[in-house]
């Protein structure tokens, strides 16, 4: 009698991806990130998703002064290294190292094709490590799902709001977003 053997995943480090990158491995435009040691190719950017992202910079201008927005660019998540659409990022300075968990305010994942992969797999990532708070906009459905409390197997709460909600990151909990407004086509 065979056994049944089940192939085994060879999962990377952070530092293996970077390598990876260096030696030319990923084409020059290739849109990958790196995710609990797997890695991802990300959806192509729709005019919808482009224009919700851009509604949200407008609309989180006023925490210019307390939080850094960071547009599309990587977290140093030890064994991740994701490109979260949108982040609000403590003041500081990240020319020597990529902001980690503790320097993360908010992040935001605007989903137009991807909504499954972000809310399955992508955000449990960001609660096992430890980010407070995780919007996932849904472009489609025309809401937003709001990830708190982060835990072991992804976030204890999820709420669910519509365009005609407002809300506020907890960490500036004065910055109140009409929802409706990421939608506003003037």
């Amino acid at each position: 009698m065979n056994a049944v053997i089940e192939p085994r995943r060879h999962r990377i480090t952070v530092e293996e991806y970077h390598q990876m990158g260096e030696a030319g491995i990923f084409d020059e435009d290739a849109r990958i990130e790196l995710l609990e040691g797997e890695l991802f190719d990300m959806a192509p950017i729709g005019s919808r998703h482009m224009s919700a992202l851009n509604r949200l910079v407008y609309l989180f201008y006023p925490a210019r002064d307390k939080a850094i927005v960071s547009v599309q660019n990587p977290i140093d998540l030890a064994t991740s290294e994701p490109e979260p659409d949108f982040a609000l990022l403590k003041p500081g300075n990240y020319w020597d190292q990529l902001p980690t968990v503790d320097d993360v305010l908010l992040l935001i994942e605007v989903a137009d094709s991807s909504v499954e992969h972000d809310r399955e797999r992508k955000i449990p990532v960001y609660g096992r490590c430890g980010i407070t708070e995780t919007w996932l906009v849904d472009v489609n459905a025309r809401q937003v799902e709001i990830y708190r409390e982060p835990s072991s197997a992804g976030y204890r709460t999820v709420l669910i709001r519509s365009e005609q909600d407002c809300i506020a990151p907890l960490a500036l909990p004065e910055l109140e977003i009409a929802l409706g407004e990421i939608w506003r086509s003037s």
